[in-house]
């Protein structure tokens, strides 16, 4: 998943020393007095490293699998004085054009630490919202660069609750938190605890507090007054040994159901979350995409009244004082569903996903979401926002 970017014009405008990234090389990178903690390589293309699959080059590309290659690459300079993009999974980027500039891809893996609450990580929790600490959870901080799934499918295997609805998720750890990425009535903010970053402009590690995360819907601070400014280098979890999932969503509690679990286990949760998914998104092995391309929208009730006008069977969920509308029920209203434009497509069994029909392009991509969107609001009257970013 894709976490920030930074124009080059924002930095230079305050330095006399900027080089344009294009002016550099390796070579040039590699001289420099640094141990060899990262890789940099030249002109890469980024097809490998974004689900939907569409083939854009980057200028320069940077990985780094350790603590100290991220402090290497913020010493560097490169970041100070280039165009950046942080690439995670790239499950949630659209690229419409190559990347002049670096793209970061941090690859930095594992479980870092398990601990019982009780002693775990009690001085470095600040901000006056520590998490309740007993002997009923435990914390576990992972590595930005581990794939999410993988890591929630390990954590329910361990019969822990908290990440089991949130299996099958694509992309890595590291984008959770700036994201908060969420399904089935779960979202990371629900379990983070705390997330460790560099400043991207002094080199300084801090520790963020869920508290200080100012998570939203599918938003955190990372996202907005921080946006550009930190780089996630590892993510700790508080999660429970005891049963508090959240199973009321319609698919799983009628899963279960017809399944016979009246007090399922983690492990079985996410087996029908998987199950579910499996049902109506594509297999990201199999066909390119960026998942939920879109936010569900939010509305007034008396947004929501004049919709049900004309419209009594849409969906909708109460959010305190607002309504959640489901973006894919809208965009089937429209016809969309199964339809294509160039080589991208809405897929057949999700509305709320856009595909890659075979050699698309991220100009393609656009197209099609700007047509849905133009639908959506001249029927409805409601706005779509873009979940997936585009990278212009």
């Amino acid at each position: 998943m894709a976490l920030c970017e930074k124009n080059v014009a924002d930095y230079c405008q305050n330095k006399n020393y900027c080089v344009p990234l294009y002016l550099l090389s390796v070579k040039d990178i590699n001289t420099q007095t640094f141990d060899n903690y990262m890789d940099i390589k030249e002109n890469i293309s980024l097809k490998a490293y974004n689900t939907f699959g569409i083939d854009a080059k980057a200028s320069m590309f940077v990985e780094y699998d350790t603590e100290k290659g991220l402090q290497q690459l913020l010493e560097s300079g490169l970041l100070q004085s280039n165009p950046f993009l942080i690439l995670g999974g790239g499950s949630n980027i659209v690229f419409a054009n190559d990347y002049r500039g670096v793209i970061v891809h941090p690859v930095n893996k594992g479980i870092i630490s398990e601990k019982e609450c009780h002693e775990a990580y009690a001085g470095q929790m600040q901000g006056g919202d520590n998490p309740d600490m007993d002997s009923n959870h435990v914390f576990v901080e992972v590595a930005a660069g581990e794939v999410w799934s993988d890591f929630a499918w390990a954590m329910t295997r361990k019969g822990y609750y908290g990440l089991e609805n949130l299996v099958e998720i694509p992309g890595n750890v590291g984008a959770a938190p700036v994201q908060n990425v969420g399904a089935y009535g779960v979202e990371a903010k629900d379990v983070i605890a705390y997330v460790v970053a560099y400043e991207i402009e002094t080199g300084i590690k801090r520790v963020f507090t869920n508290k200080e995360c100012k998570f939203g819907y599918r938003d955190s601070i990372f996202k907005n007054e921080l946006k550009n400014k930190y780089i996630v280098f590892s993510v700790c979890f508080m999660l429970s040994k005891t049963a508090n999932s959240k199973t009321n969503y319609s698919a799983l509690s009628k899963m279960l159901s017809e399944k016979g679990i009246a007090t399922p286990t983690p492990l079985q949760i996410a087996e029908c979350i998987a199950e579910i998914r499996g049902e109506k998104l594509p297999n990201p092995k199999e066909v390119g995409s960026a998942g939920s391309f879109f936010k569900n929208p939010m509305v007034t009730y008396s947004e929501l009244e004049a919709i049900q006008q004309h419209y009594p069977d849409v969906v909708s969920y109460p959010i305190g004082d607002k309504y959640k509308l489901a973006a894919g029920w809208l965009i089937e209203k429209c016809g969309w569903k199964g339809r294509t434009l160039g080589n991208a497509g809405v897929y057949p069994k999700q509305a709320l996903v856009l595909f890659n029909n075979g050699g698309c392009t991220g100009n393609e991509v656009v197209a099609l979401a700007t047509a849905i969107e133009a639908d959506v609001e001249s029927r409805f009257g409601v706005r779509l926002e873009k979940e997936a970013i585009i990278i212009n």
